[in-house]
């Protein structure tokens, strides 16, 4: 690795505070760049489901420095288990450790306690945060961007990065004719619950609809349920439960126990799936669009966190050893788009599978495929 970071950036601004902007504040603050970070939720970090920890993002989280606190405060296990309807075993896929034999390959978190894993480490490395906050304009030049928020200050930088997800304000002030997000004909349902304590892996059932459990604390895991609809729906709240429930009526065995025990305590979401993929450089001079700005996915390899944290290590693995500002953008890109076209059009190809109703004997090949895949260094 060389070291040429220093000469290419000393000061950088990220917008957008999920998870792809943490990890990129990390990894340069880790390298002495002085970062600014801003998000336009005032309570920020407050909200959110579970994250799936795929072989992919878990080796990613793991290499931003998280492996003790992900097995501490999030489920960490080895595998999934594949179920019919009425729960018997259909198949065991077994995971393999990435990032080392003594972390478990794959896992789950709550959003709200990965925020605060981050959000700890970029204090201790002198990120600034600030939140209720965003930008308004950037204007630049070859050597720096001068970025305007919402309070009305400036601020210089020699890199801009735009981590502020699927919508992108920042996209859209700097590629006012990229593509917009386009609706998959998916909803994905999220449900949280106790975990049984006999559980010991992810599981998945197969019947007129998937539905798949991810522990993601020691006692608790979350429920997702991929539904397909034809036209971009709104559910509303007091929807959800019955809505549910009558799309897990077709199944039986522990699931049914499951379902009958959801009632209005239960927390649920859901949330119609879009995607989008910048099939060109993902950076206007120094503004960078990186995770779900650039290539928002759907969940069905379960890795559009980790791509997004992916971004951030080779980022500045890249401006690292770039003798130029413009090098390290295209080694970038050519590390990070055909990576971006596997996970995003694989997941695609999945979701259009089920919504054909086609069976396990299509939809398992491109599955395992895409794991195999997905398990390649990044």
């Amino acid at each position: 690795m060389g070291d040429n970071l220093s000469k290419h950036v000393k000061s950088a601004l990220i917008v957008g505070g999920g998870i792809g902007g943490p990890a990129a504040a990390i990894r340069l603050a880790e390298r002495g760049v002085a970062v600014d970070l801003v998000d336009i939720e005032e309570n920020w970090g407050v909200a959110g489901t579970g994250v799936t920890l795929s072989s992919l993002t878990c080796r990613a989280l793991c290499d931003l420095g998280f492996a003790d606190e992900l097995m501490e405060k999030g489920k960490l296990h080895d595998g999934l288990t594949m179920c019919d309807p009425v729960g018997n075993v259909v198949a065991e896929h077994d995971t393999p450790r990435l990032y080392s034999p003594d972390v478990p390959g794959e896992g789950g978190v709550m959003r709200p306690v990965l925020h605060d894993m981050m959000a700890r480490r970029m204090e201790e490395l002198g990120v600034k945060v600030r939140t209720g906050t965003t930008v308004t304009a950037l204007d630049q030049d070859d050597l720096a961007v001068t970025a305007t928020f919402t309070d009305g200050s400036t601020g210089t930088y020699d890199l801009v990065i735009g981590a502020d997800g699927m919508f992108s304000k920042v996209r859209e002030m700097v590629m006012p004719d990229a593509p917009a997000p386009v609706y998959t004909g998916q909803v994905c349902w999220r449900a949280q619950m106790p975990l049984p304590p006999h559980w010991t892996r992810a599981k998945m059932f197969m019947g007129p609809v998937k539905v798949g459990f991810t522990p993601y604390a020691h006692d608790r895991m979350y429920m997702f349920l991929l539904e397909n609809v034809t036209d971009k729906p709104f559910y509303e709240p007091d929807e959800l439960l019955p809505k549910l429930k009558a799309l897990l009526a077709p199944f039986g065995g522990e699931l049914a126990e499951i379902r009958d025990a959801m009632n209005e305590d239960t927390p649920i979401l859901a949330r119609p799936l879009e995607a989008i993929l910048l099939d060109r450089p993902w950076n206007v001079g120094r503004v960078l669009l990186i995770g779900d700005a650039a290539h928002a996915t759907t969940p069905h390899l379960a890795s559009g966190a980790g791509m997004a944290v992916e971004d951030a290590i080779v980022l500045v693995d890249e401006l690292d050893k770039a003798e130029t500002f413009e090098g390290a953008m295209e080694s970038f890109m050519a590390r990070r788009l055909p990576r971006g076209k596997l996970v995003v059009g694989n997941s695609l190809k999945l979701g259009e599978l089920e919504q054909a109703g086609a069976g396990m004997d299509q939809i398992g090949p491109l599955m395992g495929q895409s794991l195999a895949a997905i398990a390649q260094p990044y």
